[in-house]
């Protein structure tokens, strides 16, 4: 008698390879040739945010391609974006620990890293202890350094995750077209000078979309202009330069508006304010 697969035993199962080749069709069905991975880890994704994110912000210019090459594959796969257990032991330092700068910039930083993170296409995987900043590497002989949340500016980094969770469930544009292409536009990935990136996710629904802007460098960005799929206004439902968060409060008063303008390839566009070392998050 011949088994049946897991899922099919099993509905609701999900099998993730933490596969760092490039062997091909990991999480494609058996029956179509693939290995029958629900998910497979996108490493190159992983390593090359982290060597962009370690560079001093006057660098990453230099480094800009390592933010965008992963779109050139991102739809070969059903892929999870980790920051897995690997990067935070064995002298590689926690996640806050790689970021660059004082203590601001680095919680910052590290605020921006997942806010793209969320926005990227891809399912999202956050090893224990990223959440509210842990200092120093895991240590599976300890627990967590929950002490660290008595301090405001781990409290600030651990609701801008649980912030980015309820956003990334609520937003459908978010998480339903993760690996099909049309889920997914850059409004503007060549920016490298200023190091800012941003796109637009689109939900099965194509007219639910959300528009995303990610600044990877300390200095604010007043009257930077996006062209955007359609007028009216939008709102900034999530700004990861917060008071709340810890950030300096850089925003646009809760929204912008979209004028005719052409930009970007589309017939509408809007000027704001991205602030530093930020993220923003925009709906209609």
């Amino acid at each position: 008698m011949t088994p049946l697969p897991l899922h099919t035993e099993q509905p609701g199962v999900i099998t993730i390879a933490e596969e760092s080749t490039s062997w091909p069709a990991v999480s494609r069905p058996v029956y179509a040739g693939g290995l029958g991975f629900s998910y497979k880890w996108n490493m190159g994704w992983m390593h090359d945010m982290l060597e962009y994110a370690r560079e001093d912000p006057v660098h990453r210019r230099w480094h800009h391609r390592r933010i965008t090459f992963s779109m050139l594959y991102a739809f070969t796969e059903h892929f999870i974006l980790p920051f897995s257990h690997d990067e935070v032991v064995y002298g590689k330092g926690s996640m806050l620990s790689k970021m660059p700068g004082d203590e601001w910039q680095q919680h910052a930083t590290l605020r921006t890293l997942y806010g793209y993170m969320y926005g990227h296409p891809g399912k999202k995987l956050m090893f224990m202890g990223g959440e509210f900043g842990q200092r120093r590497e895991w240590n599976h002989d300890a627990s967590l350094d929950w002490h660290l949340l008595d301090h405001r500016i781990h409290q600030a980094l651990c609701r801008w995750v649980r912030d980015l969770n309820h956003i990334y469930q609520r937003e459908r544009s978010l998480h339903e077209v993760d690996f099909e292409e049309w889920g997914f536009r850059w409004i503007e990935c060549e920016d490298a000078e200023n190091s800012v990136v941003s796109m637009v996710r689109r939900a099965r629904d194509p007219r639910d979309f959300t528009v995303m802007v990610a600044n990877f460098t300390p200095v604010p960005r007043p009257g930077y202009r996006l062209g955007v799929p359609d007028g009216g206004e939008y709102r900034e439902l999530l700004n990861s330069d917060s008071d709340v968060y810890g950030g300096s409060n850089v925003g646009n008063g809760g929204g912008v508006h979209a004028e005719a303008r052409p930009m970007h390839g589309f017939d509408h566009s809007v000027s704001l304010i991205v602030p530093p070392l930020g993220f923003v998050l925009l709906k209609r």
